[in-house]
């Protein structure tokens, strides 16, 4: 079952929803009664760690300037 949750409400409370998704929930974000798209829990299945940046510096590595060095 998915939850339906404002745009407005989202932005002010990110954090409550990043929770609640990494505990398995799922939303349908809405704008003035339209759905604008799903927030889902990733499957582990579905994501493999090619590199981890942060292992490379702190904080990891800025997009521009990984795309200035290939």
């Amino acid at each position: 079952m998915h939850n339906i949750v404002g745009l407005k409400e989202l932005r002010q409370n990110t954090a409550k929803y990043i929770h609640a998704t990494e505990e398995g929930r799922s939303f349908i974000i809405v704008k003035q009664s339209k759905p604008l798209f799903k927030i889902t829990p990733l499957d582990n299945d579905e994501w493999e760690e090619v590199i981890d940046f942060t292992k490379i510096k702190k904080g990891g590595v800025a997009i521009h300037d990984l795309l200035k060095r290939l």
